[in-house]
């Protein structure tokens, strides 16, 4: 998604000629490809698909509703397997319109998870529940700390459900270092992924994400945090950003590297 003004085909070359050897991979341009060829390019490639974004929206009320986001993850699980990862992250899901519910919105989620969670594990694949920023509670995501994702994930067991660590929504939780602990210590860490906190915020704020080393985030900090707590898979990138889908896609990418490397490692 950082970026995300390169095709499938564009997008693996530049990782190839730069030596990133992964990608995070969103189902919507994956479908477009197609999930087989999308899975045999990378494959053939040499590259590995670190995570598949996203499922969730698991919060409605209405039995058809339910039934039809019950379906889409199952599908997006079976899209993980075909692309060869063992990692679908979540964004939980909103408020339904009218309510204002929080509890019965994060119970919801646990209903889902029940369902989902075995399904997943029979085919390889964790559910990563990744809390979002508060600001995002009302319509995209009623999971907005650490704390409250892993309150969910520990319900099941660690090999179906964990959490994905992101600074862009995180860095400001004074509580969240202990939970990263917490994950790290039962497992629950399944992925990391780093943006950065600029302000002023832009309007469309869902895409105000910041290159790494231009906000306010202690990149590298997290990161020693993370790996503190035993994590030793991929770190990836996430930048949501109008200003940086204008760029050259290939310069983005090589400028992103070389910003991981100087700020993060």
């Amino acid at each position: 998604m950082t970026v995300k003004q390169l095709g499938l085909p564009e997008l693996v070359s530049a990782c190839v000629d730069l030596g990133v050897p992964g990608v995070g991979l969103w189902r919507e341009p994956v479908q477009r490809y197609g999930v087989a060829a999308a899975a045999a390019l990378v494959r053939d490639a040499g590259l590995r698909v670190t995570t598949l974004c996203r499922g969730g929206f698991l919060t409605a009320t209405g039995a058809a509703e339910r039934a039809a986001a019950l379906a889409d993850n199952r599908t997006a699980v079976d899209e993980a397997v075909a692309l060869g990862t063992d990692t679908l992250v979540l964004v939980s899901g909103g408020l339904p319109a009218g309510s204002k519910d929080l509890h019965g919105a994060r119970e919801r989620i646990a209903d889902a998870l029940a369902e989902l969670g075995p399904y997943a594990a029979e085919r390889g694949v964790r559910l990563a529940i990744e809390p979002l920023h508060p600001m995002f509670a009302a319509d995209r995501c009623v999971v907005s700390t650490l704390t409250q994702a892993l309150d969910l994930a520990e319900r099941f067991p660690a090999d179906q459900v964990g959490v994905a660590v992101d600074t862009y929504h995180i860095w400001w939780d004074d509580r969240a270092p202990a939970q990263v602990a917490r994950a790290g210590e039962g497992g629950r860490i399944c992925t990391f992924q780093l943006a950065d906190w600029t302000t002023p915020l832009p309007a469309g704020v869902l895409n105000g994400r910041g290159r790494l080393g231009d906000g306010s985030v202690d990149l590298r900090g997290w990161r020693e945090r993370v790996d503190a707590a035993g994590y030793t898979g991929p770190v990836e990138v996430e930048l949501f950003n109008e200003e940086l889908w204008a760029l050259d896609g290939v310069t983005l990418l090589r400028e992103t590297a070389e910003r991981f490397v100087r700020y993060a490692m």
